[in-house]
């Protein structure tokens, strides 16, 4: 089974590039889903969280208070440090069952959903790295109207982020969404999706004829988590 890695940049269209993909029938693993699971009441990682962070941070009903934690981490490296090696792992392991299932199932493809894919270690244990991109302006302005924030405000959420130029020198495909929804869903169709990745990854292909996988890999021009800064998402 192919496992391709998914990522992207703040505004470059990620999310929705990955929400096509599972339309058409491709399964997606989604980090984001995963990390809030794994905190979820009564799960190893909440019960760290709230032995070192202190009963503040666990609402009455016994989840997170992801605001209140969010304000202890913000401005403190250290405790955000202590709070990703809480978390990552166990997303990490979640994540990796869940592409073990599809396996189990004889799916031929299966995509890993990941934010900060390149910051950390799971680009190096992926099959395939698709970077969804688009120009730093085309950024700024989908995140000022997507918010409704200043260019000011807009810019610094950016430059908090790995630029996406440089995710582009770690992918084997790198998917231009500069364009419109239409676009994208072009691009995403599932012959398209067979040429970027290679044959192998065509679990929906009805074709009777193969394509032939291409000899070069195709590319287009070009907090796991964040408490509001970018570096956790619970």
């Amino acid at each position: 089974m192919l496992v391709v890695g998914l990522t992207g940049g703040i505004a470059t269209g990620k999310s929705t590039v990955s929400t096509l993909l599972k339309s058409r029938g491709i399964p997606v693993v989604d980090a984001d889903v995963i990390a809030r699971q794994v905190v979820e009441p009564g799960t190893p990682a909440l019960s760290q969280i709230e032995a070192h962070f202190g009963p503040q941070v666990i609402q009455g009903d016994g989840s997170l208070d992801r605001k209140q934690l969010g304000s202890i981490i913000f401005n403190d490296a250290a405790q955000r440090a202590k709070l990703n090696a809480i978390v990552h792992p166990a997303v990490r392991k979640a994540m990796w069952w869940e592409v073990v299932r599809h396996w189990f199932r004889g799916e031929k493809v299966c995509v890993m959903d990941v934010p900060l894919l390149i910051e950390g270690p799971l680009h190096e244990m992926v099959g395939k790295v698709v970077v969804v991109y688009c120009s730093e302006e085309i950024q700024l302005q989908r995140l000022m109207q997507r918010d409704s924030s200043t260019r000011e405000d807009a810019l610094s959420r950016l430059r908090s982020q790995m630029p996406i130029a440089d995710k582009v020198a770690y992918a084997d495909v790198v998917l231009d969404n500069s364009g419109g929804w239409m676009d994208l869903a072009d691009k995403l169709a599932i012959p398209s999706i067979r040429n970027r990745l290679g044959s192998s990854a065509s679990p929906l292909a009805n074709d009777q004829a193969e394509e032939e996988k291409p000899e070069t890999e195709t590319k287009l021009d070009v907090g796991f988590f964040c408490c509001q800064d970018q570096t956790m998402t619970l």
